[in-house]
């Protein structure tokens, strides 16, 4: 008897590929693309025009609702009802990407960002790009002009932080001035702080933490262990255990 073969197991299976398990699995999958794509639109989109970019209008009606239904619970999508509905549908109202800093999409709207912060913690880039693809550009401009502190990658230079700067505080040093500094020669670091003890004046170098630590360790005598013959047992009863034959008259 030849051994049984399965024929039920179809032979078609892609098993590096998941199967679709669900009502709508394959179409919610496309929802990174509905989020890049409305990105790049600057005007609201109806959900048909959503579903017509994904190639979508001809799946059924349930799939094409239960997508919608997503992506109005989307943390970076923004549903906005249509205002001469009374009750609102699937079908109705239009989408525009929820950037993770809103309103800001040009320098004018970045500075008053900043200016509104109440805490001093700065803002990255990274968030900035999501809502103003091409900043990098405004960010440089307004660098040059002291508007705003960046801080950027050793790397290749591209910007990752950027802090409210004040450009009242900002002074051009004299040209002359920095021919000067560059033709001074700085003493040593051993005469620097010779100079200033001499003046009475603690030098910044002198760290107790790094002296602390320069300072030759005391190496520690390890206690000598006594060791005996034979283990003793019973020691809190040794006093009961002692010889006393020699007291006998």
């Amino acid at each position: 008897m030849t051994p049984r073969k399965d024929r039920d197991t179809p032979s078609n299976i892609v098993y590096s590929q998941p199967a679709m398990t669900g009502t709508g699995d394959s179409i919610i999958s496309q929802m990174a693309y509905a989020v890049s794509w409305l990105r790049s639109k600057d005007e609201p989109q109806t959900c048909f025009d959503v579903l017509g970019y994904l190639s979508a209008t001809a799946r059924p009606e349930n799939e094409r609702e239960f997508f919608v239904e997503q992506m109005r619970r989307h943390p970076q999508i923004q549903w906005i009802p249509d205002p001469d509905l009374s009750e609102q549908t699937w079908r109705s109202g239009t989408y525009v990407h929820r950037p993770t800093i809103p309103g800001v999409k040009n320098k004018t709207q970045l500075l008053a960002y900043l200016q509104k912060k109440t805490d001093a913690s700065g803002v990255s880039v990274k968030d900035l790009k999501d809502g103003w693809p091409d900043c990098e550009a405004g960010i440089n401009e307004l660098e040059k002009e002291h508007r705003v502190l960046v801080i950027r990658a050793k790397k290749d230079g591209s910007a990752r932080m950027v802090w409210l700067d004040d450009p009242s505080l900002f002074h051009e040093v004299d040209p002359q001035l920095k021919v000067m500094w560059a033709r001074t020669e700085v003493p040593s670091l051993d005469t620097i702080v010779q100079r200033l003890v001499a003046a009475q004046q603690k030098p910044a170098s002198e760290d107790p933490r790094l002296k602390a630590a320069q300072a030759p360790k005391e190496q520690k005598k390890k206690k000598r262990v006594q060791r005996r013959g034979a283990k003793s047992t019973n020691t809190h009863m040794e006093h009961l255990l002692k010889d006393y034959s020699h007291m006998k008259r």
